[in-house]
């Protein structure tokens, strides 16, 4: 017995007809093919369901329509509010800095505009956050820009963030320079704290490192950029660090920035296929937030 069968003989049993049943289906089937799949039905169950004239449901038939009824019946009620419920569903993915530093005023900003509004935020890496929009379990996600986006993922760029040095509060070096003056032979040997060398922002330094004839190998490794600031104030060495405006560093933990040749960090919107409206209202508010940081980014390297 198929579910689609008894859909069927549900609306002809709803509307006393195969006919009348046919012309007020919620989608498109000719009157043959009702008629044609009731008869399989009714040969899998081995009983009439109906009189066809004049149209009578008969006792089995009866029985069959009250069990069915319940389920088909509320069927439209049920879709309609599913669509509600996702229509202020918003699921996002990004990073733990992202989570913690950027998105908390943007999504109170877009729960004073949506009251019903639902979240399901998730902590993932660059490239777990491609394969959770591929599997279609986040709508939208933050994350690092680079030249290699997956096929299929589009890619909405928001702003560049420099990069720069954290540097523990006691120690003299005040410039790049200064470090670049006590290298030796473009060597730089003080410690250094860093995410792996295949994220990001670590391939950004040893970018801007290579460009000057630098060399300086990480002595530590950590998984994400708040560990990196964390471990400086204790006195674990130098860091690679994102210089965001706004967000606060550890105390005893001092901010040299780079030169020019180092790249900035590239942060933008992923998402596969067309937006619906929570998350296109989401991206609206973020690419704000993005503005308001660009311009706090241009006041602090012209002053």
């Amino acid at each position: 017995m198929k579910l689609h069968h008894l859909e069927l003989f549900y609306y002809v049993a709803k509307h006393e007809g195969i006919t009348e049943a046919a012309r007020k289906m919620p989608y498109g089937i000719q009157q043959p093919a009702v008629s044609g799949q009731i008869k399989a039905l009714e040969e899998d169950l081995g009983i009439s369901l109906f009189h066809r004239r004049p149209f009578a449901l008969t006792p089995a038939g009866e029985e069959l329509y009250e069990f069915i009824h319940p389920f088909f019946s509320r069927i439209d009620r049920f879709t309609e509010q599913l669509r509600r419920e996702e229509s202020c569903h918003l699921r996002l993915a990004a990073s733990a800095t992202v989570l913690g530093n950027h998105l908390p005023e943007v999504l109170q900003s877009l729960r004073s505009e949506v009251p019903d509004l639902r979240l399901t935020l998730r902590e993932l890496g660059n490239t777990e956050l491609e394969n959770a929009l591929r599997k279609e379990e986040t709508d939208v996600a933050i994350s690092v820009i680079h030249r290699r986006i997956g096929p299929n993922i589009k890619a909405i760029k928001l702003l560049d963030l420099p990069l720069a040095l954290a540097v523990p509060g006691n120690c003299p070096i005040t410039s790049f320079q200064e470090l670049v003056d006590a290298s030796a032979g473009g060597y730089l040997s003080h410690p250094l704290v860093s995410l792996p060398q295949s994220e990001q922002v670590a391939r950004l330094f040893q970018r801007g490192l290579l460009a000057a004839n630098l060399r300086w190998e990480p002595s530590m490794e950590v998984s994400e950029l708040g560990l990196i600031l964390n471990y400086v104030s204790r006195g674990f060495g130098f860091g690679v660090a994102v210089d965001i405006p706004g967000v606060a560093w550890p105390d005893h933990v001092k901010k040299i920035p780079l030169p020019d040749h180092f790249p900035p960090l590239s942060l933008g919107v992923l998402h596969t296929g067309e937006l619906k409206p929570i998350a296109e209202h989401f991206l609206q508010l973020v690419k704000k937030k993005a503005s308001r940081l660009k311009k706090a980014l241009k006041k602090a390297t012209s002053s």
